[in-house]
């Protein structure tokens, strides 16, 4: 994502109220929207990470576009909410300058300017909080997955030379990063499908 676009939207962010059918100057009420596990999604974390998606994303909110970030928005609360489960199990913990270090990294591949973002959310009502929590959360969870099957993977020459055929640029070391994490990533998806099919999940 280009700065340009961030700065595009920076008044048009639409707060999306619609949803819940109250008003941009309404006191957002706490509904549950979701039940996974027991465990609380509200329509107050809804709206949050919509509009946090949004900033983020650099898009604008809009008829044509609401449902499916609804839609994406509560299956990913659901799936944070299924991965929070099994980062507590195994007593995840990330140190601050693990975090700090995360989140630099965060704005640098995404190309994102920091200050900028941190205005849009507070122009937009939106906690800090809640980028912390998102990037927290992703952070504990890699570092799960890193922990229960980084041992178990393996590289071929096989898999490298494949790779680097198709990208010539790319350092035999890259490569055999690139597999290990392309092997991390299906056994995260794979973990997470598991947890999905076994989880009870309501909808309010």
């Amino acid at each position: 994502m280009h700065l340009s676009r961030i700065s595009r939207y920076t008044f048009i962010i639409l707060i999306f109220f619609n949803i819940l059918n109250v008003s941009a100057d309404t006191k957002i009420e706490h509904k549950i929207a979701v039940l996974v596990n027991e465990e609380l999604i509200t329509s107050y974390d809804i709206i949050q990470r919509i509009k946090l998606s949004a900033i983020l994303q650099g898009i604008e909110i809009n008829s044509q576009n609401n449902q499916l970030l609804l839609n994406n928005t509560v299956e990913e609360l659901i799936y944070e909410k299924l991965k929070l489960e099994k980062i507590n199990e195994y007593k995840v913990k990330i140190e601050d300058e693990e975090y700090k270090e995360f989140e630099i990294d965060f704005f640098k591949r995404n190309n994102i300017d920091k200050q900028q973002t941190l205005d849009l959310l507070l122009k937009n009502k939106v906690k800090y909080e809640e980028l912390k929590n998102l990037l927290v959360g992703e952070l504990s969870w890699n570092k799960l997955v890193n922990g229960l099957f980084f041992r178990l993977t393996s590289v071929s020459d096989i898999e490298i030379d494949e790779l680097i055929s198709k990208n010539p640029q790319v350092s035999i070391e890259r490569a055999k990063n690139l597999v290990i994490q392309r092997q991390l990533d299906l056994k995260s998806s794979k973990m997470l499908r598991d947890m999905f099919n076994e989880a009870t999940i309501e909808y309010k």
